[in-house]
């Protein structure tokens, strides 16, 4: 292949440059957005939507489509970070009630099992809930109970989606060398994630609402049940 073709503008070499230049301006956004801490879940909402319009190759600019996203789910972006966080404090204290009581070993293990099933299903349903709150227009009471019963049904999605997020950070914690101690996550590392889980993501979502396949520019207006089989 010639320079001239090597650099054109639809070559795969700019279209990768242009994808890596858009994840990293992702991942500056999410973090410069999450600092207040409560806007987490907003952000983490924000993130998941653009990465998806990003992975389907619909997104024009990354700032514009994430900012907008932002914006639109903030409220009930902020409630749902909300919710998962105070679900998740609620496992930590039992574990800590648990492992404080001194009680029997049998006992003991059966507590931390409970305890680690609840853990699981609380991420994967998170896994699912805030790309599904960027995706679809619905209530929390049915965004929490979709992504619920998408977690269940969609195996090896789900298996997938902990793969891409819990690899990373498996190496950053035993290889720290590896994403350069750290520094990584703040280059690219939480874009690039979600740009991975958004591959993942719009297999299962187009299931239910095939025009996300290509590239919708809203949310899909009707309602979406996991509850009955995908067309």
């Amino acid at each position: 292949m010639s320079s001239a073709g090597l650099f054109a503008a639809d070559s795969p070499l700019l279209r990768f440059l242009n994808r890596f230049a858009d994840l990293m301006i992702l991942n500056l956004l999410f973090l410069a957005t999450s600092l207040p801490i409560v806007t987490l879940g907003a952000s983490l909402t924000a993130l998941s939507g653009t990465a998806m319009r990003i992975a389907r190759g619909g997104s024009e600019s990354a700032a514009g489509d994430y900012l907008r996203a932002l914006r639109r789910d903030l409220r009930q972006g902020t409630i749902l970070g909300l919710i998962v966080a105070g679900l998740g404090l609620v496992i930590a204290a039992w574990w800590a009630v648990i492992d404080g009581l001194g009680l029997p070993g049998l006992v003991q293990l059966v507590g931390f099992t409970v305890c680690g099933v609840l853990a699981f299903r609380l991420t994967l349903v998170a896994l699912y809930a805030f790309p599904y709150l960027a995706t679809f227009d619905d209530d929390l009471r049915t965004v929490l109970r979709n992504a619920r019963l998408m977690s269940v049904r969609h195996a090896f999605a789900s298996l997938a989606l902990l793969a891409v997020t819990g690899l990373p950070v498996v190496v950053t914690v035993f290889y720290p060398k590896a994403t350069v101690f750290g520094l990584l996550w703040f280059l690219i590392g939480f874009a690039g994630v979600a740009f991975l889980a958004g591959i993942v993501l719009t297999g299962v979502f187009a299931s239910y609402a095939p025009e996300l396949a290509l590239d919708p520019s809203d949310k899909p207006a009707r309602p979406l049940d996991p509850s009955d089989k995908p067309a």
